[in-house]
């Protein structure tokens, strides 16, 4: 199983911007879908981007449409999600996760697509 790791989460006032990457640790990383969800307290996991093999075909989720871009390096093995104008609604555990099988591109936005997940990273948005 691929192993995932994230970073680049903190603290951030309203309105700033953060730039969480994911590092894998398997060669094949270009084989493989890759999405962010994250998950506030007492909330369930939310998709927030998904980027495809193909570096082209990208997905977002309606609450971050506009303000946060997903996009890999595939030399580097590395997934990154680019937030900017953050409100504090943006404040939960982002994940980076990551699909193998083919109905992924179907279920973009789909949790259960996902076979690997990293063990997250908290972005606080303070007012």
């Amino acid at each position: 199983q691929v192993q995932l790791v994230e970073s680049g989460g903190g603290l951030v006032q309203v309105g700033g911007s953060l730039r969480l990457s994911c590092v894998a640790s398997e060669r094949t990383f270009s084989f493989y879908a890759m999405g962010w969800f994250r998950q506030a307290p007492g909330k369930e996991r939310e998709f927030v981007a998904s980027i495809m093999r193909s570096s082209s075909t990208t997905y977002a989720g309606d609450s971050v449409k506009g303000r946060f871009t997903i996009s890999r390096d595939n030399a580097k093995n590395t997934l990154y999600l680019q937030m900017n104008s953050l409100e504090p609604e943006d404040t939960a555990v982002y994940y980076c996760a990551a699909a193998r099988g083919l109905s992924v591109t179907a279920y973009p936005r789909d949790p259960r697509k996902y076979d690997n997940w990293g063990q997250g990273t908290q972005v606080t948005v303070s007012s």
